[in-house]
């Protein structure tokens, strides 16, 4: 097939990117795979989709670039049709709606999957007839607002797939929106292994990554780890990331006398490989969609002490197998499970080595396993798409995995 991912800004860094550029990359192990970012202010992507995933923008928004077009005037008139309770209203515009239809009317891909709900809007509207439309959700149903609903139970319909992160986002969509015909599924987001050894789970060290943002809620944690500072003052806690949170942090750091114990680390990439320089990983967010960091933890080798929020940790976590959860908003919590984990080398090491072995799952090859899936069975009621190919002399000739193991 030819599949077509639609995101936002695929030059910046985020999640959503990155995860994108992850499932690309697998799914072009069998299909010929494109991304096309609305935006473009960078020169090269930030993440890797591999050398058989091509990257294009919409928009060139360069300054000095030869393609700069953010000065049309269009550019200055807020957007008439991406939906305004987005919460990238902002950057877009009446040319970008004009770029958005135009794309998504001339689309030579067999598929195109959309990575926001107001870029899922549009491709719903736009798409021409005989391309799969599927619509990613990497937020949660629950976290839009009522105007965003509302968009989004006039656009979905028109789609042939909603994808969620969680079983129970899944749910919360079957159940609040009318969606007759449409394949509404959950499949994970796909987690890279290391690439380095995992944990051995001895490193006096507990390891936390994330923007440092409000719900991300690192100032509990921060709270958390004076309690375990006084019990175990060998050990210490390293939190990876930037963002608006930070000055406020380090002065809670400060404030507490933690600053031989708390290490604020700033963002690092490849995150994956510093997971195993520790022992447990702790996750302390109100709300995720799914919990990344927890994913890539375990992938690590890492037991993790996490918030049993919406929607996310419960369904990656085994709680008491390959991790502890923990009330959110409980600071004294989540240093009970630090310290259970501390305290208990054994347990420790127990937990980490089935949260190994049960993060597996997370395989980016599964997950593009389970696309091809929701592919076939998309096909089963539009017989006339190809479900395996590559565009060679500009013939769409068939491929198999067989044929492509054999390659």
């Amino acid at each position: 097939m030819r599949i077509s991912f639609l995101i936002s800004n695929a030059y910046a860094v985020g999640g959503t990117v990155r995860t994108t550029f992850t499932l690309a990359r697998a799914l072009a192990e069998q299909h010929d795979v494109e991304i096309v970012s609305v935006f473009r202010r960078e020169d090269e992507p930030f993440f890797d989709a591999g050398p058989h995933v091509p990257v294009r923008a919409l928009l060139d928004a360069r300054p000095g670039s030869p393609r700069y077009a953010a000065d049309d005037p269009d550019h200055a008139r807020p957007a008439r049709h991406y939906p305004p309770a987005d919460g990238r209203y902002g950057q877009y515009s009446v040319l970008t709606d004009r770029l958005l239809a135009t794309h998504l009317r001339h689309l030579g891909a067999d598929a195109v999957i959309g990575t926001r709900p107001g870029l899922n809007v549009a491709l719903a509207r736009h798409t021409r007839r005989g391309v799969l439309r599927v619509g990613q959700e990497h937020l949660t149903f629950a976290s839009h607002p009522r105007q965003l609903r509302v968009a989004l139970s006039a656009a979905y319909p028109r789609l042939h797939a909603v994808v969620t992160m969680t079983e129970a986002d899944a749910r919360a969509y079957h159940e609040h929106l009318r969606l007759p015909g449409v394949a509404v599924t959950a499949i994970p987001n796909g987690v890279p292994a290391p690439g380095v050894p995992p944990s051995d789970n001895t490193a006096r060290c507990v390891v936390a990554a994330g923007r440092l943002a409000p719900l991300k809620h690192f100032d509990h944690l921060v709270k958390a780890f004076d309690r375990v500072a006084d019990a175990h003052p060998d050990w210490q806690l390293r939190i990876y990331g930037t963002g608006p949170r930070h000055d406020a942090l380090r002065a809670q750091i400060d404030r507490l006398g933690l600053y031989n114990h708390v290490l604020l680390m700033g963002a690092v990439h490849p995150m994956e490989a510093e997971w195993p320089r520790g022992s447990i990983a702790a996750h302390t967010s109100v709300l995720e969609s799914f919990g990344l960091s927890i994913a890539e933890a375990m992938r690590g080798g890492l037991p993790v002490v996490a918030t049993d929020c919406p929607l996310g940790p419960r369904e990656i976590i085994h709680d008491g197998e390959d991790g502890i959860l923990v009330p959110p908003r409980k600071p004294a919590a989540v240093a009970r499970g630090l310290l259970r984990l501390i305290g208990d080398e054994d347990l420790r090491q127990e937990m980490g080595t089935a949260a190994l072995a049960n993060a597996a799952r997370f395989d980016p090859a599964r997950a593009a396993e389970r696309y091809d899936d929701l592919f076939a069975r998309l096909h089963a009621h539009r017989p006339t798409l190809p479900l395996t190919g590559t565009v060679l002399g500009g013939l769409y000739a068939h491929r198999t995995r067989e044929d492509a193991a054999a390659a």
